[in-house]
């Protein structure tokens, strides 16, 4: 029983995958160009044709999310999101797996900014939670032993890296097992760096 669990057992991101490629099949390459203009260096999309939700022409697509946090634009009654439509407007085709935002905005939606990834290089290349003390992804402090505790998950199995009296040490570790097993160079920056990053002003949706 446990072995039929196992197997009928999806990760949510192959399903999200799954929807977004159903619902991107409903739109072309010409149609997106015939109601949307991309502008590459601020990521904006604005309409070149009044929408059906009395959007004017010249106006700034869609709005950010307030969950997930990426911009969404509505065409033909589908909910499309921004940097997945920069692909296809760029390139004539979607992307067949994951686009990641390389300095970690969602709302960033340059194309300098974006690359075309597989889940497993997308999670190489994620921000420091807000909770983090030591100000690297994968030190933490642990109370048991007075310690800094360094880990990396690799292909979904986590490593465990040793534990050091000097945090530097500990941060050292972690940074040579970055670049042992190939992570972004990104990868555990902080959310200031990230905010301090220059980025477009995008207005929101009007």
């Amino acid at each position: 029983m446990l072995t039929s669990l196992r197997l009928a057992w999806t990760p949510l991101w192959q399903i999200t995958m799954k929807v977004n490629k159903e619902r991107e099949s409903k739109l072309t390459h010409g149609r997106l160009k015939e109601v949307l203009s991309y502008d590459i260096d601020d990521g904006t999309f604005t309409w070149l044709k009044k929408a059906p939700n009395n959007m004017t022409v010249g106006n700034i697509a869609g709005g950010v999310h307030k969950y997930y946090g990426y911009r969404i634009i509505s065409i033909g009654g589908e909910q499309y999101r921004a940097h997945r439509l920069a692909f296809l407007y760029m390139t004539g085709s979607w992307p067949k797996d994951q686009v990641d935002h390389i300095n970690g905005s969602r709302e960033d939606n340059r194309w300098c900014n974006l690359r075309e990834v597989t889940n497993k290089e997308n999670h190489r290349n994620r921000k420091l939670n807000r909770n983090n003390s030591s100000g690297l992804l994968g030190v933490y402090w642990d109370k048991e032993y007075s310690k800094w505790w360094v880990t990396i998950v690799v292909e979904g199995v986590r490593k465990h890296l040793g534990r050091f009296t000097n945090k530097e040490d500990a941060i050292q570790a972690r940074r040579e097992a970055n670049i042992k097993y190939g992570f972004h160079e990104n990868h555990g920056r902080s959310n200031e760096a990230t905010e301090n990053q220059t980025a477009p002003t995008v207005r929101a949706g009007t």
